[in-house]
């Protein structure tokens, strides 16, 4: 692995050692103004979302950016309360052109950089993609990054308390969806049901969220879609831009702090950040305070670069430090009270958790603790008539689980995983609406284990794949898609345990054709059709093969099964999006065929009922992974109605369902698990005074979340039950404080759960922990009543002469 961050540093800001293909210098100008009064609109946004570079509008509404290579760019101009312009524009010589926005009440043009080669334009893509912007996530009040991106159709999460979850795309999670963050592959243990994603949320500033197999630009395990999280924007040229932002949640005492600062000079870039978050318990009105589903998480990072007419060379660091507790859900069969382990004079006792432990965030046995230190170098060299992309990443992802009550010091599991990534792509030159991409990527990695107990063996793999890409851009239609060549090599060291073969050693090759092709139709100016058939596909994980071990955070005794074969799947997805002036409406329908699907069922034993190790004193249920095809359908329907003359006014509806089949029964049940319940949200929302002078961007929303009975459960050899559906009552109001056009700092007060309604989501793992004999209720809820406020203060300096 030394090699390889050798290799990383070599490549790093290569442009400063040799000039790119130096191409004419040409300086972009322009004018934003409003189409209905041809004023300027002041601080409008001006996006290459290509060449990392952006800046804003001033107060005559012009921009410039100095430095352009020629050729055709992708631009994206956008101002909040106005439809924003993407369009491609051809660069031969130092212009003007001039921008005219029309006021809307509903976003109807977007850029996204996921599963296509290059930034594109949303509705242009065939495959459906969400666009979830900060503002988005500031106004919603949510306990994690995932859980704020599950309020959108089609997006769930399998969750284990506050702090822990994982993002579920259409029925699909686990190693089924790639996470993303700035362009780099996040790597860490995803597929345990306890592991979540190693991701500073205070700090993302936007997520895009890709429904559909995306093999074709990720290679494995893109099964399902892609969340990519977007966290550096580097500032204007001549421009100092920071930000401060503090949390507050009610429930479990929730605080987080964040600070960020930023600069551009003359294309030398800078930036660096910091993250702190805590909490206690959570609660709800039936299990009272959970005890042990406390957290804690301390984040920073930094990054720099240069942006001139060759290109640009950027490079970030980032380091994410959690520690979490696990919630185990034993109970006092006498009160029904929760349990947690004590020192007695060196032996292990239970006591009944006291009250008063409910605001303490450092968590306590079991708990995990996680840290991933992440470097990239993100480069874009002009060369030739084309342009190369190349993005290589380290990550180190350190993950230990702590159980013994008496050495709490002591690490039951130790993982410690590196990974190289490596992406290089040539962007050939825009000819007859045609763009063309050929890239090569991957990875290689190892798994070390430094624990006293070993689940997975430790291993190596090499990822390579290489694609062709291209989309073509009609009059009404675009029309996209490729091919894509796989190999993975997995090796993992056999191990043997006294006189009992632990691991077995494993040395396998999976490899894979998968492909794409989809068309994007715009009817009309108000009408969009889409149509896309996917072929993905995913190698099974390390886990999946090769597991042999008790696992703390998930209750289990996991085997493995070494005779897997790679998930295939093929998808079909149509879609439909219309905008008038007074009614938005988009739907989504998708059948997905999976071969070789893998899913974990609990054991029987011989006797019957379920199989039951004891490990260490610990009574676990015992878990094999299994295969069998299986088929997924639904879709996804959002309307939003803003009546004329009430512009202001949103009545927005959306409504997601998916269905999950085994093709063979197992155990009498051919129900896939951990499939979502239908969903439908209806939300209430006033916008107001978007060009107030004191008080500005005011919203008032009110919203009823409605989860559907989820009576489709994998019921077979007892692993999953049903669950019933509740309603959610939410609210929340905020907007700007400002004084000479210049927001002062920005309030956000949101209610979650007002009616304090007792539920479990059919993804919450922690419904099947002990039962409470007083109640007779099984598992613990999730979190009751909860109120959020936030405080954003924006930063901002010209440091222009």
């Amino acid at each position: 692995m030394k090699f390889f961050i050798g290799v990383l540093f070599l490549v790093i800001n290569i442009s400063f050692i040799f000039p790119v293909n130096a191409q004419e210098k040409i300086n972009f100008t322009g004018k934003v103004l409003d189409a209905n009064t041809r004023q300027p609109l002041v601080g409008a946004s001006i996006n290459f979302p290509d060449m990392r570079r952006g800046t804003t509008s001033t107060a005559e509404g012009t921009f410039r950016v100095p430095g352009m290579p020629a050729g055709k760019i992708l631009v994206e101009i956008s101002f909040t309360g106005y439809t924003s312009i993407v369009e491609t524009i051809d660069l031969v010589q130092s212009s003007e052109i001039e921008f005219i926005l029309k006021p809307t009440f509903f976003e109807t043009e977007a850029v996204t950089v996921t599963g296509v080669s290059s930034a594109t334009s949303v509705k242009r893509t065939s495959v459906p993609v969400t666009i979830v912007k900060k503002e988005d996530l500031l106004r919603g009040s949510a306990t994690n990054l995932v859980d704020a991106l599950s309020k959108n159709p089609g997006v769930t999460q399998i969750s284990t308390g506050p702090a822990i979850s994982k993002p579920v795309i259409r029925g699909l999670g686990y190693n089924r969806v790639v996470i993303v963050n700035d362009g780099v592959r996040q790597e860490g243990q995803q597929w345990g049901d306890e592991h979540g994603i190693e991701i500073d949320e205070l700090n993302v500033s936007r997520a895009e969220v890709l429904k559909g197999p995306a093999s074709l630009m990720y290679g494995s395990d893109a099964l399902a879609g892609v969340v990519n999280f977007i966290s550096i924007i580097p500032a204007p040229n001549e421009t100092i831009r920071g930000n401060f932002l503090t949390n507050y949640q009610s429930n479990n005492q929730q605080r987080g702090l964040h600070g960020d600062i930023g600069g551009n000079h003359n294309g030398f870039i800078w930036g660096a950040y910091g993250s702190y978050k805590a909490a206690g318990d959570f609660k709800n009105k039936y299990d009272g305070y959970v005890y042990n589903s406390r957290f804690n998480e301390k984040d920073y990072g930094a990054y720099a670069g240069i942006n001139k007419n060759w290109g640009y060379s950027h490079l970030n660091f980032s380091q994410f430090n959690q520690q979490v507790g696990l919630v185990e859900g034993t109970r006092d069969n006498a009160t029904g009270k929760f349990l947690r382990q004590v020192n007695q004079n060196g032996q292990v006792a239970e006591v009944v958790v006291p009250n008063d432990q409910s605001t303490n965030s450092t968590p306590g046995i079991p708990n995990q603790r996680i840290r991933h230190f992440k470097i990239a170098s993100d480069n874009s060299f002009n060369i030739g008539p084309g342009r190369l992309t190349l993005v290589l990443a380290y990550q180190r992802n350190n993950r230990q689980e702590f159980g013994n009550i008496l050495d709490p010091n002591e690490a039951g599991l130790d993982f410690n995983l590196q990974t190289l990534n490596y992406n290089a792509q040539y962007h050939l030159r825009q000819i007859k609406d045609f763009k063309t991409t050929i890239g090569l990527n991957g990875m290689y990695q190892t798994n070390g284990n430094r624990g006293i107990e070993v689940l997975i063996p430790e291993y190596s793999l090499f990822d390579i794949g290489g694609f062709v890409y291209t989309q073509r851009r009609y009059d009404k239609f675009t029309v996209s898609g490729g091919i894509r060549l796989d190999n993975r090599h997995l090796n993992s060291q056999g191990l043997v345990e006294g006189s009992e073969v632990k691991f077995q050693s494993l040395n396998k090759n999976f490899s894979n054709i998968s492909g794409s092709v989809g068309i994007s139709y715009e009817a009309s100016n108000n009408v969009t059709l889409k149509l896309n058939i996917a072929r993905g596909f995913r190698a099974p994980s390390i886990p999946e093969l090769a597991s042999n071990g008790a696992h703390e955070g998930t209750n289990r005794y996991e085997y493995g099964s070494d005779n897997l074969q790679s998930e295939r799947s093929i998808q079909v997805d149509g879609g439909i999006a219309l905008n008038s002036e007074h009614v938005s409406l988009s739907g989504n329908l998708f059948v997905n065929k999976i071969n070789h699907f893998i899913f974990y069922r609990k054991l029987n034993a011989a006797s019957g009922g379920d199989s039951i190790l004891t490990h260490d004193g610990t009574d676990f249920y015992a878990f094999k992974f299994s295969q069998s095809n299986a088929l997924l359908y639904g879709g996804e329907a959002n309307l939003d109605i803003h009546p004329h003359p009430l512009h202001w006014l949103h009545i927005e509806n959306s409504f997601s369902y998916v269905r999950g089949k085994l093709s063979q029964a197992q155990d009498g049940s051919n129900n896939l698990p951990f499939i979502p319940a239908a969903k439908m949200i209806n939300e209430v929302k006033g916008d107001f005074l978007q060009k107030g002078q004191t008080l500005k961007n005011v919203y008032v929303k009110v919203e009823l979340e409605n989860t559907f009975n989820q009576n489709k459960a994998f019921t077979g050899y007892n692993t999953e039950t049903a669950t019933k559906g509740y309603s959610l009552l939410n609210a929340g109001f905020g907007g700007d404080i400002a004084r000479k056009k210049k927001t002062l700092f920005s309030l956000y007060f949101s209610a979650n759960n007002i009616t304090d309604v007792a539920y479990q989501n059919h993804l919450n793992r922690l419904k099947y922990t002990d039962v409470n004999v007083v109640t007779n209720r099984q598992g613990v809820f999730n979190m009751g009543r909860n109120f959020s406020l936030k405080l954003n203060v924006p930063l901002s300096f010209n440091t222009k002469g």
